[in-house]
């Protein structure tokens, strides 16, 4: 007796040979030996493939070429007959036994019964889960099925898809990607391109009465009395040829000159090797040349949590009731900010919901600048600017745009999205406005021209930057705010850095104020002191050129900073300050009066208590081997994200609880 391990066993009736490794001591006395099959007056035939796992089950697997892929392989290498035993509806054919005419599911007991009968049932293992693929929509078992199909032979094409990455023609972004890229054009098979559905482009294929076959043309006529083939071409097929056929190819349009080769192909990195590979394979092959010269390959669109969405999980999210309760903007701006080189994306309402506070941001500045007479200036020259505010802003705008335009020429959309962030919230709206308005509430003059030229110039900038990702608010403000007609925003040019004087010394100021005023809203963030407070500024150990910058923006100081007061500190601080350092200079706000040092001590260290007790959670299951092995992906992921938050929470309680003099 030999055991045979089977899940499937109905198809028994199409096996023709049993498989062992060729290394299995057990069975290579076997090897090329028959055995008589249970039902059909023929021979299973023993044969020896590395294929086979000696450490699965008995070791000795049966092999239907007919019904497996693996085990076609197999009959392949082994020329091994090849009997279909079921039919399109699911049934058992042509085995010539009494199972014919039977469902699989009916065959598959009866089978069993009649082995079990006969006594060929010599052991049953307790049931264990196997990789038998089922349709996402009936939800029923798939049964591979021999059949006659159609091929493209693509070794040629494969290679030359191949050879336009390594010689350059072709670049991809993120390079990682590259040897996922070689692997598969390296050892892409011959591709089955028909397909037995009702919807698709037919296979230009006639078949004559004696067997004859002929491929037709579009402007052909097939010959009297024949039949098409009623297979159509696999999708990709189709989608291959597009950068080509939906500008007139096979004729030579002047769409397809002018347009052919493409140049930038944006896509997901799941269907680089159904859509991406093919079409370079069809461009190459059918134009002569690639159909474009760079792919940026971005990640998949997840949940929060970073799992696939699927109706059956209940975590997807339309992106159309994204778009209706948020805009198109925050959707657009949100998707471009997490699409990361070589990681998914995680896509959460509150991020979106995020993004749409910062095109309100955007909105709300436009409207302070309105308010206040700011309207472009014609013939405005940065390099004219004589106010540090000015050159400081104007120098910022520059490099904000170096940053983006880089971002952008590698293809890293999220920098180019944070850079346009960080400088239109942070640098625009926060420091250049605020820092501005003494001068807008001020007297008329050159320094108010000054100003609100320059924040004209700069909100233009923005406008025209954010652009590509949120074009609805940004031609809406545009054109509202007097830089051009209507729908005129998408035809200006991209902005340019532009020269500004002494944009260093300027850069050294500003850049210190709003250190000086964020280490004063740090320090009282952290305390809880409340914004209505006031309390004094000290500065010990600072150069003359500090308290004189302190003094030349007190204003800014006072009103941003909440001090009531900006003096030097010499000799002994007083007691119950909080410090903070900045550069050579020693900040100090006397906190004795506002808040309770030993409380807020014990506030800070029972805070820091319960996070490093959720930090050593995480930290035990990263650490354990079998939870970083058999857990989710997004399972693991999210907990090291979690714990490298906790970990700069206790840095930041650490810093509070540093500050806390005495």
């Amino acid at each position: 007796h030999i055991v045979v391990a089977t899940t499937r066993i109905e198809t028994m009736l199409g096996d023709t040979a049993i498989a062992v490794h060729p290394d299995d001591d057990r069975y290579r006395h076997l090897v090329g030996t028959a055995l008589p099959h249970p039902f059909q007056d023929r021979e299973i035939v023993i044969v020896a493939d590395e294929h086979v796992d000696p450490e699965f089950g008995t070791g000795a697997v049966k092999v239907t070429p007919a019904h497996d892929p693996n085990d076609f392989e197999i009959g392949m290498r082994h020329n091994l007959a090849m009997p279909s035993i079921m039919d399109t509806r699911g049934r058992i054919v042509g085995t010539g036994t009494r199972f014919d005419g039977m469902d699989r599911f009916e065959a598959r007991t009866k089978v069993r019964e009649a082995l079990a009968a006969d006594g060929r049932i010599v052991a049953e293992k307790r049931p264990y889960l196997h990789s038998v693929g089922h349709s996402e929509r009936s939800g029923e078992p798939i049964e591979p099925r021999l059949s006659l199909q159609w091929w493209v032979k693509v070794a040629s094409m494969a290679k030359a898809a191949g050879d336009a990455v390594r010689g350059g023609d072709i670049v991809i972004h993120p390079k990682s990607l590259e040897p996922r890229w070689f692997d598969w054009v390296d050892d892409m098979h011959d591709w089955c391109i028909s397909r037995q559905l009702w919807w698709g482009h037919r296979i230009p294929i006639w078949h004559g009465p004696d067997g004859q076959r002929v491929c037709v043309g579009p402007d052909e006529a097939p010959p009297e009395g024949w039949v098409q083939d009623p297979d159509v071409l696999d999708t990709w097929f189709s989608s291959a040829l597009w950068p080509f056929s939906t500008i007139g190819w096979p004729e030579k349009t002047p769409e397809l000159e002018k347009y052919y080769p493409g140049d930038v192909l944006v896509t997901g990195f799941d269907i680089i090797f159904f859509w991406v590979a093919r079409m370079m394979m069809m461009g190459i092959h059918f134009m002569g040349e690639v159909p474009f010269k760079t792919v940026c390959i971005h990640g998949l669109v997840r949940d929060e949590k970073g799992q696939k969405m699927s109706k059956s999980r209940g975590n997807v999210m339309d992106p159309l009731e994204l778009v209706d309760a948020y805009g198109a903007d925050a959707m657009r701006f949100t998707l471009c900010a997490l699409a990361g080189p070589g990681r998914d994306i995680k896509l959460g309402r509150q991020r979106v919901e995020g993004y749409r506070s910062f095109g309100t941001k955007i909105w709300n500045a436009a409207r302070f600048c309105e308010m206040n007479g700011i309207a472009p200036v014609a013939g405005f020259d940065p390099a004219s600017a004589r106010l540090p505010l000015s050159r400081w802003v104007l120098d910022t705008t520059n490099s904000a745009l170096a940053e983006a335009n880089a971002a952008l020429e590698g293809f890293r959309f999220d920098d180019y999205a944070k850079a346009c962030y960080r400088f239109a919230w942070n640098d625009f709206c926060d420091w250049f406005l605020e820092f501005a308005k003494p001068v807008l509430n001020g007297p008329d003059g050159a320094d108010k021209d000054e100003v609100k030229a320059t924040a004209a110039h700069v909100l233009g900038v923005i406008l025209r930057m954010l652009h590509p990702v949120m074009p609805f608010i940004t031609e809406e403000l545009w054109h509202r705010m007097g830089y051009g007609a209507e729908g005129s925003l998408i035809r200006s040019p991209w902005p340019e850095a532009m020269p500004v004087a002494d944009a260093a010394e300027a850069r050294a100021e500003l850049d210190w104020v709003v250190r000086l005023i964020s280490e004063i809203r740090t320090v009282r963030s952290e305390m809880n002191v409340a914004p209505s407070i006031t309390v004094p500024l000290l500065m010990a150990g600072a150069r003359p050129e500090s308290m004189a910058r302190a003094e030349r923006w007190a204003d800014a100081i006072h009103r941003m900073g909440r001090a009531s007061e900006i003096r030097a500190l010499s000799g002994d601080p007083p007691k119950g300050v909080v410090q903070a350092v900045l550069d050579e200079t020693t900040l100090m706000l006397p906190l004795a009066d506002v808040i309770d040092f030993a409380a807020e001590r014990a506030r800070l260290a029972k805070e820091r208590t319960r996070i490093e007790g959720e930090v050593q959670k995480v930290e035990a299951k990263l650490g354990s081997e079998a939870f970083v092995s058999r857990a989710p992906v997004e399972i693991v992921e999210e907990n090291r994200e979690r714990l490298a938050s906790w970990q700069a929470e206790i840095t930041r309680l650490d810093a509070a609880l540093a500050r806390i003099a005495g």
